[in-house]
């Protein structure tokens, strides 16, 4: 099947014969993007300003729900309704209250002496060699303890709940509230009335320290300081208010306008540096419980959060060092200024479809959302920083649905923050491979800024996270055309691409390459059991091709084995009725409710990924058709529907595309303040906000040698998308090798 955007066969790299058919491709390549810009010249600039302006959210009730958060990419601060955080304990079970940093973590005592080796269990998943993974256990014993304290630990921490001292103020007495958030400057406002007091409450983010300045206007205006013990759950809001005996809150200094206060918590220590602007008084209320209380009815003050004490103590600091709210406020305008206007914007207000209005809602607010808590020296929590998931810990197949947004929005430089982490790893990456038996670097899953792997009966299998820094990597130099960027992450590509060539295995009969041992990203399947799953397959294609690349910018010979698993790895494999499997092993896919639950990771064989041999774009519509019709939505995940937007664009099925994007269903829900809602336990789903960013570049911008207008919309009128500097997808635009 051909589409609209049938992919020449141009070329991106350096060492390269052109044929007749290349500089025709090439020529044709020009003149679109020649038509393009001369489109573009024609057409009026978009209003920035506007565009986010008339996206900021307004919430103008007590809805645990609508937090609104102010961060600057490793550091977020979530309020209330009240503009800042004085009623968590309300808002704990909607999207809860959190002061979340990237350095902010904390492990509980492990006096048994537990180690990580005592979770590991050996398999044999047909390599050759028998495999040691870190997993959970079953059974009762010390490799169970091991599991469990080493999945926990360590733990993200909340730092500390700054909000509104008014005696007896309940949620209930908040009367007439605007909460609103001002996306252009960084801002959030509130003003409401209670206990017979108006209210006034400004709150900004400074956008390179830790640090939060608000300005309260009321009658005697004071705030409180109030600092929880981690729980070490699961999914919450990391708040303990029942363990004040267990850790402590010390003022080590205190000037006139300042004060340095510090915490302990079992080993864990970092310091608060607390600053005021008008006369006012810090107090002790309790354990762990502090006051600030003007003398006025204004209270204007910084709360900066530090791990190593590096707040400004002296008392006779000038309140630009010190960071007062005016300076915070002016930095933050600054910044979110030249964020809007140096990033890619697109414009849905000339669209004439009426769900184009929410659409362009969620494209705005998903950008704010993500950088202002996931744009930073590690990968993102699934939650981001404003509650824990998962302990706090990262998942790092997530992180291109968290990132890879940012170069094609042209924020490559937040994606480089990130990136640089996988260096800072690369010896656990190292150690991991090497007690499975393989060659190269094998990245974790599950794990925290150290990176060392938590134990999962599920995300030790994983193996789609592999190829990430590949595809990044790549999305990032496509966008810069940094050539450092070359001999930063070049060798680390190398090593990601050695373990992806071992864990392949010849299947000598076939002639062919198999993967087998994983669950696949659809996590229905058993690693003992699945092989030639359709997502891993195309992205094991398309990391060692672009690994091929990126040797060949460098200079080097292309990888002999590499190129023989890419002529060589298996195509996807398909059922009698002309339908992709979940898996070759699945031959009952479409015959079994589990494996058409959970994500459609078929769809992403192209979509996520070009087109290649491995998939007949025929059989993929068909799939997608199938899929459309009858998959079981109301067991997806946020990311789902990007996926499969991303998927119905390549093939050329634009209203599927945008039907995907603004399907009706729980996990596709964008709530007031642009979170991803998933359910009870997942208020927040940041992969949903990245993935939404990514499929929208993707119908836009199209992706190489696309010569069709915002291909991903339909074409009936009512889809003047207007866009300006987002970037291409790639597709493949030479021959195998």
């Amino acid at each position: 099947m051909q589409t609209n955007c049938e992919t020449p066969r141009t070329t991106r790299q350096t060492n390269y014969r052109p044929t007749a058919m290349n500089i025709r491709a090439t020529l044709t390549a020009l003149l679109a993007a020649a038509a393009s810009l001369t489109a573009a010249a024609a057409q009026k600039a978009i209003d920035r300003k506007a565009l986010v302006m008339r996206n900021n959210p307004v919430i103008t009730r007590v809805d645990t729900l609508a937090s609104l958060s102010v961060g600057n990419g490793g550091f977020a601060f979530t309020t209330d309704v009240t503009g800042l955080q004085t009623f968590p304990e309300h808002y704990r079970h909607g999207v809860p209250l959190g002061t979340q940093s990237e350095w902010g973590w904390h492990s509980f005592a492990n006096p048994e002496g537990l180690r990580i080796e005592e979770s590991y269990k050996m398999y044999d998943f047909g390599h050759g060699h028998r495999e040691l993974y870190a997993t959970e256990h079953k059974e009762k014993g010390r490799a169970r303890e091991a599991a469990n304290w080493f999945r926990s630990n360590p733990h993200r921490l909340h730092l500390g709940c700054i909000g509104l001292e008014a005696e007896g103020l309940k949620p209930s007495d908040i009367k007439k509230p605007r909460h609103t958030l001002d996306m252009w400057t960084g801002q959030i406002t509130a003003r409401f009335k209670a206990l017979g007091n108006d209210y006034a409450v400004s709150t900004v983010c400074h956008p390179r320290r830790d640090m939060v300045s608000a300005r309260v206007r009321t009658r005697r205006a004071a705030i409180s300081l109030r600092f929880p013990y981690p729980t070490g759950a699961h999914s919450d809001d990391a708040c303990d208010w029942s363990a004040n005996s267990r850790h402590q809150t010390t003022l080590v200094s205190q000037g006139n306008r300042s004060a340095v206060l510090k915490r302990t918590l079992d080993g864990t220590t970092y310091f608060v540096t607390v600053s005021w602007q008008q006369p006012a008084r810090l107090t002790e209320k309790a354990p762990n419980y502090w006051v600030l209380r003007a003398d006025g009815n204004e209270l204007t003050f910084s709360c900066e959060f530090s791990e190593n004490g590096n707040g400004n103590e002296d008392e006779n600091e000038n309140e630009d060092e010190n960071g007062g709210f005016e300076e915070t406020q002016q930095a933050s305008a600054d910044y979110w200024k030249d964020f809007w206007t140096k990033g890619a914007a697109v414009d849905f207000s000339h669209c004439k479809d009426r769900r184009a209005r929410e659409l362009e809602r969620r494209v705005v607010l998903s950008q704010w959302l993500l950088a202002i808590q996931c744009a930073a020296g590690t990968p993102p929590q699934e939650t981001g920083l404003t509650y824990n998931s998962w302990f706090g810990k990262f998942h790092m197949e997530m992180i291109w649905w968290h990132q890879a947004w940012l170069p094609l929005w042209n924020h490559g430089q937040l994606l480089d923050r990130t990136l640089r982490w996988y260096g800072s790893v690369e010896h656990v990456a190292r150690e991991i491979a090497m007690r499975q038996g393989f060659k190269g670097i094998r990245w974790m899953k599950m794990t925290d800024r150290s990176g060392e792997e938590a134990p999962s009966k599920v995300g030790s299998f994983l193996i789609w996270q592999q190829p990430h820094l590949i595809y990044l990597a790549e999305l990032l130099y496509r966008a810069t055309a940094d050539t450092t960027l070359l001999s930063r992450y070049g060798r680390l590509i190398d090593e990601t691409a050695t373990f992806m060539a071992d864990f392949a295995t010849y299947d000598r009969q076939g002639d062919r390459y198999v993967l087998r041992g994983m669950i696949p990203a659809q996590e229905t399947l058993k690693a003992a059991e699945t092989y030639n799953a359709p997502f891993e397959l195309s992205y094991w294609y398309f990391g060692l091709r672009t690994a091929q690349v990126w040797r060949e910018r460098r200079g080097l010979q292309r990888v002999a084995l590499w190129d023989d698993i890419i002529r060589k790895l298996s195509p996807l494999a398909k059922d009698s009725e002309g339908r992709y499997l979940a898996a070759e092993s699945a031959p009952d896919t479409y015959q079994t409710l589990a494996l058409i639950s959970d994500h459609p990771a078929v769809l992403g064989a192209v979509g996520i990924f070009p087109e290649s041999r491995l998939a007949d774009p025929r059989v993929m519509k068909h799939t997608q058709e199938w899929i459309w019709n009858n998959w079981n939505w109301d067991h997806t995940w946020g990311w789902d529907y990007p996926m499969v937007a991303m998927n119905a664009a390549r093939l050329g099925v634009a209203e599927n595309a945008v039907s995907a994007l603004l399907m009706d269903k729980r996990t596709n829900t964008y709530l007031p303040n642009g979170h991803n809602y998933q359910d009870g336990r997942l208020r927040c789903y940041l992969p949903g906000n990245g993935g939404l960013l990514t499929a929208i570049a993707l119908m836009c911008a199209g992706w190489d040698g696309c010569t069709e207008p915002n291909p991903g919309f339909p074409k009936n009128g009512l889809w003047d998308v207007r866009w300006e500097g987002l970037h291409p997808l790639p597709a493949y635009t030479t021959p195998e090798p």
